[in-house]
């Protein structure tokens, strides 16, 4: 190719970002950090790890510092009046592709997984979009936390919990590792492959300092699984593969959760023996087999709770971030199929605060807890509510998104006719 060739492609490249970068791109502006207290009276305060009151709730410097029926309000705070609201705290997404996938269509806007087999050493934080389109979209319906997950043929590196604002994926990590993620194989083949693997972690990891010898990335990131810091999140659905991935745990002595668990109840005796906790991928999913009752996924988080089993409820799984905006729902209609609507409302909130680990900062209203947290009109399981404010760590967050934006505009043309 000659120079000027060589130019005139370069020119043409670079046109080509210019314009394709914007269609995935949102606009709105980050928070800015608090700078006066906070003070949100008269709501209906949804405490989630206590009671639910009528009340006032305070934060300053981007953490809770009183909540209840009375509380004092300093001077210099800036009242905002809630009465006939409900004050939540912020909806978690336990899994999800969300920074990573951007339109499920087209490829170029996909960065969720890696080649290869064994991708320890890769993290979603790193790749994280802070300027996604459906960041603005999730966090209008009060999922102002989510997990962000590396998705590969089997292990596929380490999830993150990402606050949804923010400029740069540094300030938008909570947890920058809250899990490392594996998809559990179906094919005994590829279980002794993993076997194999995290015996040279192993290895690796107990060999002398020597500066010498050469670095292995991959074997590296295994340190926090082995060391129990980190635990694996294990895809597995059935008995067979909710077993074999528990006893593959037990084997190298990991901490697990079971990502799935279509039938976890089945296996309740085994998860409760070894404290295995269920992130369930959604109540909008088709029976299991053929024979399953038609309403297997929407009663399995009624039934775990039945089991004693500590669970979550994601909506990541189902079409991916893009239907994020959907995990109360998805805990509504768990609701609707026999589980408690306080529990309903636990497992988009403190429960998959506390799987993943994030329950001291975040998951309920409490004092000391971090201020991320909105105002409905209603209650937010409900289909009509609208999420009115927000805020990330006491950061007010903008609530438009290219959603409002497009039924602000066509209202605007449809009413003038």
């Amino acid at each position: 190719m000659s120079f000027m060739n060589k130019m005139l492609a370069s020119a043409c490249l670079s046109a080509m970002v210019l314009v394709v970068v914007p269609l995935f791109a949102s606009d709105q502006i980050p928070g800015k950090p608090q700078s006066s207290p906070v003070a949100i009276v008269g709501a209906t305060i949804h405490t989630v790890s206590g009671d639910t009151m009528v009340g006032s709730l305070v934060f300053e410097n981007g953490q809770i510092t009183a909540v209840g029926p009375s509380v004092n309000i300093p001077a210099g705070t800036e009242i905002i009046q809630a009465a006939g609201k409900h004050l939540f705290p912020s909806l978690i997404e336990a899994q999800s592709d969300i920074g990573l996938t951007e339109i499920d269509s087209i490829s170029s806007s996909i960065d969720s997984s890696e080649t290869g087999t064994f991708n320890p050493n890769v993290r979603s934080a790193v790749a994280f979009n802070p300027d996604s389109e459906l960041i603005p979209v999730a966090r209008a319906n009060g999922v102002l936390l989510a997990v962000s997950a590396p998705s590969g043929r089997l292990l596929a590196g380490r999830s993150s919990l990402m606050m949804l604002d923010g400029w740069t994926w540094e300030g938008m990590s909570l947890l920058e590792d809250v899990g490392m993620q594996l998809r559990w194989p179906g094919r005994e083949s590829d279980i002794r492959e993993l076997d194999e693997f995290l015996l040279q972690a192993k290895r690796y990891g107990q060999r002398l300092p020597d500066p010498t010898s050469g670095r292995d990335l991959r074997l590296e990131a295994m340190a926090g699984v082995l060391s129990k810091k980190i635990p694996l999140i294990v895809t597995a659905n059935s008995i067979d593969e909710i077993h074999s991935s528990v006893a593959f745990a037990n084997k190298h002595q990991l901490r697990m959760i079971i990502h799935g668990g279509a039938q976890a109840p089945e296996c309740a005796e085994l998860l409760l023996k070894y404290n295995i906790p269920v992130i369930v991928s959604g109540t909008y999913r088709t029976p299991q087999y053929r024979n399953s009752s038609y309403d297997e996924s929407y009663t399995l988080p009624a039934r775990l709770h039945a089991c004693g089993l500590q669970f979550c409820i994601s909506a990541g799984n189902r079409f991916g971030a893009s239907m994020m905006r959907n995990l109360p729902y998805h805990a509504a209609t768990a609701a609707a199929y026999g589980l408690n609507e306080t529990v309903a409302l636990r497992s988009i909130t403190l429960s998959p605060a506390e799987i993943l680990g994030a329950s001291e900062k975040v998951g309920s209203l409490e004092v000391g807890k971090d201020a991320t947290l909105f105002i409905a009109d209603g209650d937010i399981l409900e289909v009509p509510t609208q999420v009115e404010l927000a805020y990330i760590q006491g950061r007010e967050v903008d609530l438009s998104s290219k959603h409002t934006q497009l039924f602000h505009k066509y209202s605007q043309k449809y009413g003038a006719e």
